[in-house]
C-alpha cells in the first residue's frame, strides 16, 4: 500500500475514533509495526496527530494529558466538593492510597482523621501531607513531568507490598461501555493495582469526565464507587455505576 493511502486511512480512523493503537493499525493496514511507527512520526510532524505510548490521538481529542496546573484550575469548585466528600469517607486508623490526580490532591486539606497512613505516587501531595503531619510513603519510580506522578515498573513493584483499607484515584473518562479510562498506560497500571489492593475503592470524577473515553482502561464500572457532581444520569444508571453524587 502506498504511503499516502496509509496516511489517509490512519487519519480517517483517528478522526472517527479519536485514538488509535499501533497494533490495530498493523492489522487493519496489513503492514509492519515499524512502518506504522514511521507513519505516525510523519503525521505528527505535520501536526495531524499526537503520538502516545502504543498509538496516537487526534489533536482535536479531549484525551490529551493536561499539565497539573491546567487540571487544578479547571472545574475547581466541583473538584473541591468531591474531594471534601471523599475525605469524609476516611476512618481513624485507615491505611489509604492516594493517586496523583488533582482532585485527589484536594482531599488532603480536609483530612483530619487520626492514626492514618497514606501511600501515594503523587509528588505534589507530599508537602501538604507533611504540613498536616500525616505519615506518608512516597512510591519510587520514573517522574512523569506533566502530572508529577511516579510511574513505571519500580512504582508497581513497590506498590505491590501494600494493602489498603481504601484507595482514591482520578480518571480521564467514565463511560458505561468503556468503563474507567486514562491516557497513560503506566498510570493505568498503577490505578488498577491500587484498586485491586484495596478493600474499598473510590474514583473521583467531576461531571466533565462522563461520556469521555481515554486511551487505556484501568478498571470496570462497578470495581469502584464513583464520587461526582454529575447530575444527568437516571437513578438506574447511578445505581448501576455505583455513583454517589456530592453537592458542588
Amino acid at each position: 500500500m502506498m504511503t499516502e493511502k496509509r496516511h489517509q486511512l490512519i487519519m480517517t480512523k483517528i478522526e472517527r475514533e479519536g485514538v488509535v493503537k499501533i497494533s490495530e493499525l498493523v492489522v487493519a493496514l496489513e503492514t509492519s509495526e515499524s512502518t506504522i511507527r514511521r507513519d505516525l512520526v510523519a503525521l505528527e510532524k505535520l501536526n495531524y496527530l499526537r503520538r502516545v505510548h502504543g498509538g496516537a490521538v487526534s489533536i482535536k481529542s479531549k484525551i490529551f494529558e493536561k499539565n497539573d496546573l491546567d487540571k487544578t484550575v479547571k472545574n475547581h469548585d466541583q473538584k473541591d466538593a468531591i474531594a471534601k466528600a471523599a475525605a469524609l469517607l476516611i476512618d481513624d486508623g485507615d491505611r489509604i492510597y492516594l493517586d496523583s490526580g488533582t482532585t485527589v490532591f484536594e482531599m488532603i486539606k480536609y483530612m483530619t482523621q487520626s492514626d492514618i497512613t497514606v501511600v501515594t505516587n503523587g509528588i505534589s501531595h507530599v508537602e501538604m501531607l507533611i504540613k498536616k503531619e500525616i505519615p506518608c510513603v512516597l512510591l519510587g519510580g520514573q517522574i512523569k513531568p506533566e502530572t508529577k506522578a511516579l510511574v513505571g515498573i519500580e512504582t508497581l513493584n513497590m506498590l505491590r507490598h501494600y494493602r489498603f483499607d481504601k484507595c482514591f484515584v482520578g480518571t480521564n473518562g467514565v463511560d458505561q461501555a468503556y468503563h474507567f479510562t486514562t491516557l497513560d498506560p503506566e498510570e493505568a497500571a498503577i490505578k488498577k493495582l491500587a484498586i485491586d489492593l484495596s478493600k474499598e475503592a473510590f474514583v473521583l470524577a467531576d461531571a466533565s469526565k462522563f461520556g469521555e473515553v481515554s486511551f487505556m482502561k484501568f478498571a470496570n464500572i462497578g470495581d469502584a464507587c464513583i464520587l461526582t457532581d454529575w447530575l444527568e444520569g437516571t437513578e438506574e444508571d447511578k445505581e448501576k455505576m455505583m455513583i454517589r453524587t456530592v453537592n458542588a
